[in-house]
């Protein structure tokens, strides 16, 4: 039955894609890169235009959610040459790109522009300092802000009825991350199984409540033959922590999360998959607290001798010392 849904959902995503080879390059949405040990690397997405609008408290629910609705009728524009100097790309048929620039020296923020025929956009690409003493990924939903995501219906209405002006960011969690950052020194870097219409949306949040500034790393909610939504929540994070460890070798890693979606489960499998990359972790006990397989996944953890704080708030992981340095 799921099969035959996906199917019937793929040949709705074509009906509706007819005519996008037809389509003009409009604008180009930057996201945050990062850096490899070789590579800048610059990513994006190209739209015929945009329909992001200014969020303010005042608005409704009703405009919110049409504001909302209107980031996933997106007029992507696939197969057209991205270029950022003498490196060049081509966009996949949902109009994403991704440009390997070579490293230079320069580390901290850069600014690459990109251009696509005669637009051009600034994209910001993070370059982790060498005096970095580790790294920084979190999930977002229910770690940095309130949304309620492991319960669906709780989670819809509140992506649905919100916007960056109305999202509620944890006061522990700005702090947290402004200790963990240390002011720039470490980077810091977002996971969440929100889709990458929502980049714009939660870089403005985090922007609003003083939140570090970092690469994000979002799921594309494409289609396939096999499947509605390609991959899990722990699939994605788990990729990505994979790509990040790849992409900063030399750095230990604190990992923080919540017990909503079992990220205890995929942060141990993170740290067996990379033998003394994890430095810490850190998980916000959701309202329905720890259950018993959180808790085995959590004593696993410790046994590694990895340290867990884990509770309502970050209090505990305040108080631990600032630097958390590997010496």
């Amino acid at each position: 039955m799921k099969l035959w849904l996906a199917r019937i959902g793929v040949w709705i995503e074509r009906q509706l894609g007819r005519g996008r080879a037809v389509r003009q390059a409009g604008a180009i949405v930057p996201y945050i890169g990062y850096a490899t040990p070789e590579h800048l690397v610059v990513r994006g997405r190209v739209l015929a235009k945009l329909r992001d609008k200014p969020a303010y408290g005042g608005r409704n629910r009703w405009c919110n959610v049409r504001q909302t609705l209107r980031l996933f009728l997106t007029a992507e524009v696939g197969d057209v040459t991205v270029s950022a100097g003498d490196v060049t790309a081509q966009t996949d048929e949902e109009g994403y790109f991704t440009l390997l620039l070579p490293r230079d020296d320069q580390e901290g923020w850069r600014e690459i522009t990109v251009h696509v025929g005669e637009i051009s956009v600034a994209c910001p690409v993070m370059v982790a300092r060498t005096d970095a003493h580790f790294a920084v990924v979190s999930d977002i939903d229910d770690t940095m802000m309130h949304t309620g995501a492991y319960a669906l219906t709780r989670n819809l209405w509140n992506s649905l009825t919100g916007n960056a002006a109305t999202r509620v960011v944890f006061p522990d969690a700005v702090a947290l991350m402004a200790k963990l950052s240390e002011d720039g020194r470490n980077p810091v870097h977002y996971v969440s199984s929100s889709p990458w219409n929502f980049h714009g949306m939660l870089t403005d949040v985090f922007d609003r409540n003083a939140l570090p500034r970092g690469p994000m790393f979002l799921r594309d909610y494409g289609i396939s033959e096999t499947q509605f939504i390609t991959g899990t929540h722990g699939d994605h994070k788990g990729a990505s922590i994979d790509v990040l460890m790849s992409a900063l070798p030399e750095l230990p890693f604190v990992l923080i999360g919540d017990t909503g979606q079992h990220d205890a489960g995929i942060y141990l499998s993170a740290a067996h998959r990379h033998p003394g990359r994890v430095q810490q972790v850190i998980l916000r006990a959701t309202a329905d607290g720890v259950d018993a397989a959180d808790q085995a996944d959590i004593d696993a953890i410790r046994a590694l001798g990895i340290p867990v704080d884990v509770g309502p708030d970050y209090s505990a992981a305040l108080s631990r010392d600032a630097a958390r340095r590997s010496e």
